[in-house]
């Protein structure tokens, strides 16, 4: 796909207060790979004296965005050599915006995500990051975009002071990023539950009816119900259910959960830096008691200290009395579908503040986080006066409180 941008040139002065050209492109494969993936390779993740995440993008970067159908990567060169200093990545799609009023059909808008922005330690303080963001908005609006969004740690002061005081995002949803290692014993499912696969087709008619008043629900569900690295789609239900239900009627059980299975460590791999040689050695322990004696259920944990992957469970929902039990079945299934993929080492779900289905995901506390999303109206000339056209400052009492987490941006 051809992307069209302008090639902008900056000045900037470094230490020496020297003024230097700074030019923002787009990413050229053939050209940028190597610098890219080299920058990539300076970029750890964590506070300054603790274990730290590095991110493995196999080669590929542009890996986190190929997914989708209109995307971008742009890098910015410093100096004569034309050194690359700093990259970002975007995309863009069309999703829901949380329903207005009392209509019943969803309510759709472009948005643009952006991900991925990284500047060289040594070139930092120089507006590089801003200026990075400021070409990735206006190539949105370019292509259509009304608002754009960026997701972050919520401890992370940098990024937060970078897009809420310098490029004038504002801090919008606070969804909880929920964790679980994936041990070397099976987790058992209740016998009086049984666990059923979806076709990607029930898949889309089911989740376009639960999620049609959520927030960030993706118009081109299918798309990501028929990707190659989605695991597919499951449901639990109680046992006694299957006598008078047929999922291929497309009605829903009167009691069930649901969510799918999306397979990260074919885009990217992860390695935790940093760990004290005591705390290797505890982790260690942990896993040799698991593999010798199983049977214990000990809650060991993974070699994440090596490359490793995840699987992220998204779409999650679920309904009536037994919701919760059936839900915490369908992640024990989850879990062992990780326990039999020898380089699967976390289960990762990213939902909701206010969402019910919250407190049934199983989850490691020292593994999870709070996530801040912070958004941006880009069309800010536009419907200023109709603050029900404002997905930032309406406040729809009716709105649901879910958050569908699209795979593709994780």
């Amino acid at each position: 796909m051809s992307l069209n941008i302008s090639q902008e040139n900056l000045s900037a002065y470094d230490n020496t207060n020297k003024k230097t050209e700074i030019v923002v492109r787009q990413y050229d494969e053939e050209k940028d790979k190597l610098a890219v993936e080299e920058l990539e390779g300076q970029c750890d993740f964590g506070q300054r004296g603790q274990p730290s995440l590095f991110t493995d993008l196999m080669g590929d970067p542009i890996s986190r965005i190929r997914n989708l159908p209109l995307h971008v990567m742009l890098v910015a060169e410093y100096g004569n050599n034309g050194e690359i200093v700093g990259v970002i990545r975007g995309c863009i799609k069309t999703v829901t915006r949380g329903n207005k009023g009392s209509t019943p059909c969803p309510v759709y808008v472009k948005i643009a995500y952006i991900l991925g922005l990284r500047v060289s330690s040594h070139h930092r303080r120089l507006g590089i990051g801003t200026k990075l963001v400021e070409n990735l908005e206006e190539w949105s609006k370019i292509n259509g975009a009304k608002y754009a969004y960026m997701a972050t740690d919520s401890n992370n002061e940098a990024s937060i002071k970078l897009f809420v005081s310098k490029c004038n995002y504002a801090k919008f949803r606070t969804p909880s990023v929920l964790v679980q290692p994936v041990h070397a014993h099976y987790k058992p499912v209740a016998s009086d539950i049984a666990i059923v696969r979806v076709s990607p087709q029930l898949s889309e008619s089911f989740y376009r009816r639960i999620f049609a008043n959520s927030e960030f629900f993706p118009k081109d569900i299918d798309h990501i119900l028929d990707n190659k690295l989605n695991f597919g789609t499951f449901m639990a239900v109680p046992k006694k259910t299957l006598f008078n239900w047929d999922p291929k009627s497309g009605s829903f059980p009167q009691t069930f959960a649901i969510l799918s299975v999306w397979n990260t460590k074919e885009v990217y791999k992860l390695q935790v830096r940093g760990v004290s040689s005591l705390k290797y050695a505890c982790c260690l322990g942990t896993r040799v008691l698991d593999s010798w004696m199983p049977w214990l259920r000990v809650p060991s944990i993974p070699n994440i200290f090596k490359m490793f992957g995840f699987y992220l469970l998204y779409g999650i929902h679920m309904e009536g009395k037994d919701g919760p039990r059936l839900m915490k079945s369908l992640y024990a299934f989850a879990h062992n579908m990780g326990r039999n993929d020898k380089e699967c080492r976390l289960l990762v779900s990213e939902v909701g503040f206010d969402d019910p289905v919250k407190e049934a995901i199983p989850r490691w506390n020292k593994f999870s986080w709070g996530d801040l999303w912070c958004m941006k109206k880009l069309d800010v000339d536009e419907l200023l006066s109709k603050e029900d056209d404002n997905w930032m400052e309406s406040q729809v009492s009716n709105s649901s409180s879910v958050i569908f987490v699209d795979p593709r941006d994780f």
